[in-house]
């Protein structure tokens, strides 16, 4: 009788084990990249349909050389990460829905890096294949990050940040998610670096 229990208790131990493995590798399986840049304002100033210096009109070119005078070029915008969850059932995972309870993430410009954060909620990215936009907000102030920068150098990579005035390598971001389970929670190893128009897996 001892025996027999015995078996059972390994057995039930082994069938937890996979059960906290499949979940493990199914929630490791969601993927990342990076959406569009939107709603940037620099010094106040909106910067949809701008590309160059020369796009800006008078008055603005005035907001931003006194801004620039003052010792500041304050920025906002907000980088959309896109989740997707490929555990639909199908390719021979079960479906699995999943939470991303934390998403420290570091925003690199120019080999700097200028803002670092995390979620304020959690985000819920059901098990259904399709794309989840996680908006995060961003504030800085280019003068006070980039010294070193002249006043036509500091709008060019405002232009840069936007996209409109060519995206470019010197825009990086960083997050390391943290998934809820029924077991608990699982952190990646490791930073993702977000890539824009494909998915990154961990």
């Amino acid at each position: 009788m001892k025996k027999l229990l015995f078996v059972i208790f390994v057995m039930l131990l082994f069938i937890q084990s996979c059960s906290v493995y499949q979940t493990y590798v199914n929630l490791t399986r969601l993927k990342f990249k990076m959406g569009v840049t939107n709603n940037i304002r620099v010094a106040g100033i909106g910067l949809d349909g701008k590309s160059r210096i020369s796009d800006f009109s008078p008055m603005d070119a005035v907001k931003f050389t006194s801004s620039f005078a003052n010792g500041k070029l304050p920025v906002t915008l907000t980088i959309n990460v896109e989740a997707k969850n490929p555990n639909d059932g199908t390719g021979g995972f079960p479906r699995t829905d999943a939470s991303i309870t934390s998403l420290p993430f570091r925003f690199i410009l120019d080999g700097k890096e200028v803002v670092s954060g995390n979620l304020g909620n959690a985000v819920s990215v059901p098990g259904t294949g399709d794309v989840v936009n996680i908006p995060i907000q961003l504030s800085f102030d280019l003068v006070s990050m980039f010294k070193n920068k002249g006043y036509e150098s500091l709008i060019n990579l405002m232009l840069q940040i936007s996209g409109n005035g060519g995206r470019s390598s010197s825009i990086e971001v960083y997050v390391r998610p943290t998934v809820s389970t029924a077991l608990g929670s699982i952190t990646y190893p490791s930073e993702i670096k977000l890539v824009d128009m494909e998915f990154k897996d961990k």
